[in-house]
């Protein structure tokens, strides 16, 4: 039988978790997304180093475990969420074969993996991508996972722990520069950034402990981790898959919205001039969501953690900084055009100082 063509899809190269991420197209018009996850040997190094440790934030089996976890698939579909088909190798020991009863994914033949990771056959969803969606759809999806999390399920061995404190404060990051008045003169900043940023960052700086235990104290559940629009796609039927499972663990109840819907501006898949408005959809359809689920918590405390989750990002401004000299930029692993790049990322990290400082 012909070998499949192999489409590389859009993903983080830098995660030393990810291989690769690859559409593989078949003579017969079928497809199946295959990702190749490989086994960390030896010390991880880097902001996005791999771990054996169950409870890291980047433990490199963790989405082996997301796709056999029926419970969670369960609890997904009666929230209105999906959790792709899957089937799974390991270490050489076997064959990928067509996850039964999928339309429209899989393959006749077998992925054999040569040691040292494993492969996810995945469901090719098909349906409305989350970087094309509207107030409309943000706002089903919300919904949605406000009713998953309002009943979600618990930890498992394999689920993260501290995820925003130690993705957050983990990284290399040149923080001297917040106070460089010379990085601030920078063309690229000074001509974009909003006046009064400088000093917004530095107070999210002096307030990040209390901003890190104030969503660590907030009601938990179990969270993705990494929601945000290109890990989402609205199938036909109206219920939203939700890709790339690796970080998933112990959150607040809000925490995926907190980081939804920044991440959507900082890689221009949504205006940053319309980024108050898609915060007041989503906040507002995630408490309806776990309304609709029986929960009935206090929902200020569950905004207030939307909030002050911002704190995720406290890292870029000093990154971004260090950055703007370069004679190219990109969003999401493609280039972009620096300027219009740097003033949306200007006005978005505004709103998240603004967020902290409000939920102080």
């Amino acid at each position: 039988m012909s070998e499949p063509e192999v489409t590389t899809l859009r993903h983080n190269p830098l995660n030393a978790v990810t291989e690769t991420v690859e559409r593989l197209t078949y003579a017969d018009g079928r497809t199946a997304i295959r990702k190749r996850l490989r086994r960390p040997v030896g010390a991880s190094e880097g902001p996005w180093a791999a771990s054996t440790d169950p409870r890291h934030w980047n433990y490199w089996r963790r989405e082996i475990e997301v796709y056999r976890d029926e419970e969670l698939r369960a609890q997904l579909k009666a929230a209105g969420l999906v959790l792709p088909e899957a089937e799974v190798v390991e270490d050489g020991g076997g064959a990928v074969p067509k996850p039964e009863g999928v339309a429209g994914s899989g393959s006749p033949e077998a992925e054999v993996v040569d040691g040292g990771g494993a492969v996810l056959m995945l469901e090719d969803v098909a349906g409305l991508p989350g970087t094309e969606f509207g107030f409309a759809e943000h706002g089903a999806l919300a919904r949605a996972c406000g009713r998953w999390q309002a009943r979600a399920s618990g930890e498992r061995e394999w689920t993260s722990r501290g995820f925003l404190r130690t993705y957050s404060t983990t990284r290399v990051v040149p923080w001297e520069l917040v106070d460089d008045d010379d990085a601030w003169r920078q063309p690229l900043i000074a001509e974009t950034w909003p006046p009064g940023l400088r000093r917004a960052w530095r107070e999210l700086l002096a307030n990040r402990e209390r901003l890190l235990k104030l969503v660590e104290s907030s009601p938990r559940t179990r969270c993705h981790l990494d929601i945000w629009v290109s890990n989402v796609i609205q199938r036909p039927d109206g219920e939203f898959a939700l890709l790339d499972w690796a970080f998933t663990g112990d959150g607040a109840l809000g925490e995926d919205i907190g980081n939804h819907i920044p991440d959507a501006v900082f890689d221009l898949f949504w205006p940053a001039e319309r980024q108050a408005e898609l915060a007041d959809v989503c906040v507002t359809n995630y408490l309806a969501g776990l309304g609709e689920a029986g929960w009935r918590g206090d929902s200020d405390v569950v905004r207030r953690a939307v909030l002050a989750s911002g704190v995720k990002y406290a890292w870029l401004l000093p990154h971004l900084l260090g950055r703007a000299g370069l004679a190219g930029h990109q969003a999401y692993h493609q280039d972009a055009d620096s300027r219009h790049l740097y003033q949306q990322r200007g006005r978005a990290l505004e709103t998240v100082a603004k967020w902290c400082a409000e939920a102080m």
